[in-house]
């Protein structure tokens, strides 16, 4: 058993799922890197936790139900309509 909480089977492990071959001196660099990204997580709990959230404010306006434009109105300014629909280009 390596002093990394990381193995070399459970990287060889990764490295399959991820189908990256690596070879022997690899595995170890990566389990070693592994083992350091764990220890950055465990630093994060160390962090205090804020005490309260701060208040969402709502920063949009309120919708407000007006009336639109009828689908001629809508139509008007199209380059190219068909049936009531706007009309676009040929895609293959």
């Amino acid at each position: 058993m390596s002093d990394t909480p990381v193995d070399a089977e459970e990287v060889r492990h990764v490295a399959e799922l991820a189908r990256v071959n690596l070879d022997e001196d690899e595995v170890e660099e990566f389990a070693t890197q592994f083992a350091d990204i764990l220890d950055y997580f465990d630093a994060l709990d160390e962090v205090p936790e804020v005490d309260a959230e701060p208040d969402l404010v709502n920063v949009m306006r309120s919708d407000e139900v007006r009336d639109c434009l009828d689908q001629s109105e809508a139509l008007e300014n199209a380059s190219d309509a068909e049936d009531g629909f706007f009309k676009g280009p040929r895609v293959s």
